[in-house]
């Protein structure tokens, strides 16, 4: 989420595109997609049908059920207070492009409402969000014992990442954003981080290839760095140590359990691995339905789907570097759990967040789950343009009024 241009020039992708012969339209598009990626372009279209632009995997729902809908419905206040003023909600919808916006209280369904090209039976990119879905599978790995413990070095399960960044990094500090990896963003340098990221993924080559070339930084578990190449290597591990892939591990541990409304799809690179930093494409309300699962600390309907210690280790600042707020051990003001993030302004609320302004909000104070997919074409510019800490603002107004009205 943070650090997101990973587009090159177009004119550089083409280049790149030429030298490696590629030809069919899919490809074509990709390259083109993520060359034009924060930069102004309406991408609505884009998000609602990433399947046109990546190979995919299908993750197979199994009886689906529908979210219960409240007698009631909540009419959404009309304003939020953000630095001192009161700001318009629906002109924050409306300037962040949300496609979809849900509301639970107490799980049911007490706001819904659809716009630009989403749905209800639409599949949207989750980007970041995702990472939160590969934390509950490594918590079932681990569970399942897969995955001895989050205290073993990475490198023990995925022997590829031997002699790079993650050599002999626990998994532990993995999951929080804390793996001492570098991750450099020059966007001008044709040898950065994002450059040869944005590269790859466009190009359509190995995910699992390009995390092994990472090269150390900070000392693991002293910094937090988001960096969403440390996802991609839990992707890695979940593979390895399972021996199945991530599309398969999540529909059996959680989207047949959860008896999710729709289908979902992973975007893959061409090897066949998931984009498991960022490339779960899913129902808003059965994003929701993943949030409701943890305001219920791993449980759904009685049965734990995720173990319960899990669930709440995940939504839990555990170290100095990771804690919210102004922290010189962290990049940013949001704390961190186990790819979650913990913004702190109310008692144990946490996120998933993805760019381009997608959400899963949880209040559990509150009772409130709130899911937002969006396609916010201001978003990267600069920091005042993403409003992601706004964002947040605005759902603890939607919380409260949530609460006071039940």
């Amino acid at each position: 989420m943070r650090r997101r241009r990973l587009a090159l020039a177009l004119g550089a992708l083409v280049a790149l595109a030429l030298v490696a012969g590629l030809a069919h339209r899919r490809e074509l598009r990709r390259i083109v997609f993520m060359a034009t990626m924060f930069r102004g372009v309406d991408e609505t279209a884009s998000f609602a049908d990433m399947r046109s632009i990546f190979p995919v995997r299908e993750v197979r729902t199994a009886s689906p059920t529908e979210l219960p809908r409240a007698a009631r419905s909540l009419a959404l206040p009309e304003t939020y207070a953000w630095q001192g003023e009161a700001r318009d909600s629906q002109a924050l919808l409306d300037e962040t492009e949300t496609s979809g916006l849900l509301v639970l209280h107490d799980g049911e369904i007490v706001h819904e409402r659809y716009a630009l090209t989403g749905g209800p039976d639409v599949r949207w990119i989750s980007w970041s969000v995702a990472k939160s879905f590969v934390s509950a599978l490594v918590g079932i790995a681990v569970a399942e014992g897969h995955v001895r413990s989050i205290e073993d070095p990475i490198s023990d399960y995925v022997p590829e990442l031997v002699g790079s960044a993650y050599d002999g990094v626990a998994i532990r500090d993995v999951l929080q954003m804390s793996s001492g990896a570098s991750w450099d963003e020059d966007y001008g340098a044709l040898d950065s981080d994002i450059t040869r990221f944005g590269a790859t993924m466009a190009l359509g080559g190995s995910m699992d290839e390009f995390a092994a070339t990472l090269v150390r930084e900070h000392e693991p578990g002293t910094y937090n760095r988001y960096n969403s190449i440390d996802t991609q290597v839990l992707g890695m591990l979940l593979v390895r140590a399972t021996g199945r892939t991530l599309s398969g591990y999540l529909e059996e541990k959680v989207w047949q359990p959860l008896h999710m409304e729709h289908d979902a799809y992973w975007l893959l690179d061409d090897s066949g691995m998931e984009l498991a930093l960022g490339g779960l494409n899913a129902t808003l309300r059965d994003y929701a339905r993943f949030g409701e699962l943890y305001r219920n600390a791993g449980r759904w309907h009685g049965r734990e789907v995720v173990p319960e210690a899990w669930a709440r280790a995940s939504v839990r600042a555990d170290a100095p570097h990771l804690q919210p707020g102004d922290n010189p051990a962290s990049e940013w003001v949001l704390g961190y759990g186990y790819q979650w993030w913990l913004p702190g302004e109310v008692e144990g609320e946490f996120s998933a967040i993805g760019v381009y302004n997608q959400f899963i909000y949880v209040s559990p104070r509150r009772g409130v789950v709130v899911a937002k997919t969006s396609a916010s074409r201001a978003y990267g510019r600069d920091e005042t343009t993403d409003r992601e800490l706004e964002t947040l603002a605005f759902f603890r107004a939607v919380a409260e009024a949530a609460d006071a009205d039940d």
